[in-house]
């Protein structure tokens, strides 16, 4: 090999070492790219995941299992926080709704125990039994029978001797151990909703749900989207939707509280039933929505 032919190839051998070491540098400003972008996207999910409004907000007990903390009870004929013969209670855990100091004479005594927040887009899910036997006097519609109101009234709006507040009824029904009896049913007391376009002024409808006899636990949940719908869920499953709550303007309760000629519900408060037959609550959970 002569001193041309070598200078020739040592050129050659440079030109390609520089060539791989710009392509290695190369591939280092790559790499190092992609690590920050890494960290930056690991920061905005973090930041995402901290913020409660680019998120689904977490299921929060609203019986806090030892007190009625936060809720307000009003019963047919007493005044507003006059929790009579102590209705509702608190034992072993529970929120209990119990007649002991009723003896037979039930006399209509309709009570609501009231959250104490108005809620508009939100979810609840509600686990309660039936257990005992009813009050001697109370109505035979009512026998193993609750509710969850929805979008109720103010509760210090109620009248002393109003029975039921202005609201949509969430009915919790068990059977009678032979007979079909649909759960989750509606009621709509100084209410009115559509239903496939059409206003339903029926005062109840059934769901599509099976029978829920015994003493078993039995888990409900509600989705409550403002004015817009609201669906009734059992065992994980739609039993029945319907849209447009809206407050009937024929009747004498709800007549106060049209503004206006506005009679959409938007928002209102929560409450549990007392009707006559006794029933425990395990479990009462809210998941505000963000989706308004």
């Amino acid at each position: 090999m002569n001193f041309k032919t070598l200078w020739l190839c040592c050129l050659l051998f440079a030109i390609s070492a520089n060539s791989i070491y710009a392509q290695t540098d190369q591939a280092k400003q790559y790499a190092v790219q992609l690590a920050t972008q890494k960290r930056d996207a690991q920061k905005l999910m973090s930041s995402v995941n901290r913020d409660p409004e680019a998120q689904e907000a977490e299921w929060q007990e609203i019986f806090d299992g030892e007190s009625l903390e936060g809720w307000t009870p009003k019963i047919n004929g007493y005044e507003l926080g006059e929790n009579f013969g102590d209705t509702f209670r608190v034992q072993d855990g529970l929120l209990k709704v119990g007649y002991e100091a009723y003896g037979d004479q039930f006399q209509n005594r309709f009570g609501h125990l009231f959250y104490k927040d108005k809620l508009s887009h939100y979810d609840l899910r509600v686990e309660y039994r039936f257990v005992g036997q009813q009050v001697a006097d109370g109505p035979g519609w009512a026998k193993r029978n609750s509710g969850v109101m929805l979008h109720c009234q103010a509760p210090a709006t109620m009248g002393k001797d109003q029975h039921f507040p202005v609201s949509i009824e969430m009915q919790m029904l068990g059977g009678d151990g032979t007979n079909p009896r649909h759960n989750a049913n509606l009621c709509t007391p100084g209410t009115h909703v559509e239903m496939d376009g059409d206003l339903f002024t029926q005062h109840c409808v059934n769901s599509t749900s099976d029978t829920y006899h015994g003493d078993q636990w039995v888990t409900v949940e509600i989705e409550v989207r403002g004015d817009e719908v609201i669906r009734h869920k059992l065992d994980g499953k739609v039993v029945l939707e319907y849209q447009k709550p809206q407050l009937d303007p024929g009747d004498d309760n709800a007549k106060p509280l049209i503004v206006d000629g506005a009679v959409a519900l938007t928002e209102g408060y929560i409450s549990l039933q007392s009707e006559s037959h006794p029933i425990e609550f395990r479990k009462v959970e809210l998941r505000i929505r963000n989706d308004e």
